[in-house]
């Protein structure tokens, strides 16, 4: 895909959001439409960006370090918040 070609894509934002970015855009001077798709392409970096840590991490790990970690971790109750449902 070129680098030129766009896409209309009909976004549905709830009220309060599209008025905060409405906000945020004018703050910085840019459409919304300018401040949205800048708005995602920084998502995109981030998650890509971490998701290639996390394959880096992961290609020199095996079952048995992770193992020894869980070993060393302490045995204590879950924080207020964290319990897990029942079943």
């Amino acid at each position: 895909m070129s680098e030129h070609t766009r896409y209309k894509y009909p976004l549905k934002l709830p009220a309060s959001l599209k008025e905060t970015a409405a906000r945020l855009a004018r703050d910085d001077g840019v459409s919304l439409n300018q401040w949205i798709a800048v708005a995602v392409a920084q998502k995109i970096g981030a998650v890509e960006t971490a998701a290639e840590f996390f394959e880096r991490r992961g290609a020199t790990s095996t079952p048995e370090v992770l193992t020894r970690h869980l070993e060393r971790a302490p045995d204590l109750p879950p924080q207020p918040g964290d319990e897990l449902p029942d079943p």
